[in-house]
């Protein structure tokens, strides 16, 4: 039983890595690389970059544009991917609830919203040149979000009555009445109208993938148990 859950959860996480790359190739990067021309032209004071002056210095690697770059964003898009499918899989199970097509979509919805739709509120998607705070409060504030959200939305799923709805708002406003970190200065050379479409094709992207995977996952799971049962029978 338990490997055929997770050979459909790792499965699923890795058709749905691929569905993201693609998604990501249409709208997502081309917006990244007309952002990082800005960015080339930006002086980088005070930032240790680990690399040398441009006149015949050594750089950092990083991967070309075109083709080598997309492997590495879809292995990396696999990679998590996988990741949330296995997450996902873990709370379907612990929640003991009854998966198909239809509650795997829900279960993506739940995803979005905890992982993308409420961070996005105090932390939008940058873009190569715009400047961002500190990155240890951006994480400390990214995870306390993505677990109060859930913890709040586990209360109105699997919780019933006024005081555990009660419950779950509070816990689902807290990190937004708290504020996320903000730079010194939101200066940027990134145009404002190219900031604001990236944030707009991130999150209609990340929409996308988490109901596919929401979706294959859930008919993937539906599958397994299924299985299972056949065989118990």
């Amino acid at each position: 039983m338990l490997i055929r859950v997770l050979i459909a959860a790792i499965l699923a996480g890795i058709l749905a890595g691929c569905f993201y790359t693609a998604v990501q190739a249409y709208r997502v990067i081309p917006l990244i690389l007309e952002a990082e021309r800005y960015e080339a032209d930006m002086p980088f004071v005070g930032h240790d970059h680990g690399t040398e002056e441009a006149d015949g210095a050594e750089t950092d690697w990083a991967p070309e544009d075109g083709w080598e770059r997309l492997f590495f964003t879809l292995i990396s898009n696999i990679g998590i991917g996988v990741a949330f499918s296995l997450l996902v899989t873990a709370a379907i199970l612990v929640s003991n609830q009854r998966i198909s097509l239809q509650s795997g979509l829900v279960w993506g919805l739940c995803g979005f919203v905890v992982f993308v739709l409420a961070p996005n509120f105090g932390l939008p998607p940058e873009l190569p040149g715009m400047q961002a705070a500190d990155f240890a409060g951006r994480q400390v504030w990214w995870f306390a979000t993505v677990g109060l959200t859930a913890a709040g939305l586990a209360l109105f799923a699997f919780k019933g009555g006024i005081l555990y709805g009660l419950a779950g708002v509070v816990l689902i406003l807290a990190p937004h009445v708290y504020g996320a970190p903000q730079p010194v200065s939101h200066e940027s050379a990134v145009p404002a109208n190219l900031a604001a479409e990236f944030v707009m094709a991130t999150v209609v992207s990340s929409a996308l993938f988490w109901l596919f995977l929401g979706s294959v996952l859930g008919l993937m799971l539906g599958k397994a148990f299924d299985r299972e049962e056949q065989l118990q029978s």
